[in-house]
This record gives C-alpha cells, structure tokens and sequence, in this order.
C-alpha cells in the first residue's frame, strides 16, 4: 500500500526541501547588514509615500468600474451562447440569435447613456 502513495511522498519532500532550501539559504547568503530606515520605508512606482495612505477616490473612478463590470458581465453572457449557438438555432431557430441583438443593444442604449452623462470624459470636474 505504502508503495501507491511514494512517488506522491516523494515529490512532497522534494518541494518541502526546495521551500525549506530557498529560505535557508537566503538567510544565509542574505545581506542583513545593510538595513537602514530608507531601505525598511514602503515602496510604490518610483515615488516616496507622502501623504495619507487612504486617500479618496474621485467617484468618477467607481462610475467607471461599474461600467467595465456591466460590460464584463455582457462578454461572460456571450461566451456560453456563442459556443452553443449552432445547437440552438437548430432547436430555437433565430429567436437565440435575436435574443442576443435585444441583448446587446439594451447594453449600449445604458452605454450611451453614461457616454452622454460624461462618464468616461476625466477632464470634466466630478
């Protein structure tokens, strides 16, 4: 029995020894010497945290991802009906294909809407 679950064992401890490995040796070979408040302080793109670390987010940001989530949504729709569309034009005929086209045009009727409203235009003020 214990002969079924070996190569399993084995590959166990070949990745706990790689783990444990990879941590001893940078501890190691590791550079604790040099450490220095500049060096312990967080990093972010190239640029030293000053300010707030919560800042506020302009509301236009959550109209925006409201949006790409809505959209999101319409392409996971679309990707169960495509792949099955051949299958139910057969059964349906093109009532699945109009479906589709309601689908889709209710989506960008809310599109144009948030195009009018200035939406995605960020040198308006908010």
């Amino acid at each position: 029995m214990i002969q079924e679950y070996l190569p399993v064992l084995i590959q166990l401890a070949f990745a706990l020894a790689i783990a444990v490995g990879g941590i001893v040796f940078s501890l190691l070979l590791g550079k604790r010497a040099r450490d220095s408040k500049a060096k312990s302080t967080a990093y972010e793109c190239g640029k030293d945290p000053v300010g707030p670390s919560q800042s506020r987010f302009s509301v236009k940001f959550y109209l925006v991802a409201m949006i790409f989530i809505l959209f999101d949504i319409e392409v996971i729709f679309m990707y169960p009906w495509a792949v099955s569309f051949r299958d139910v034009i057969g059964t349906a005929g093109l009532a699945a294909f109009w479906a589709m086209v309601a689908f889709i045009l209710l989506l960008e009727v809310g599109h144009l809407y948030a195009y009018k409203k200035g939406v995605f235009d960020w040198n308006k003020s908010a």
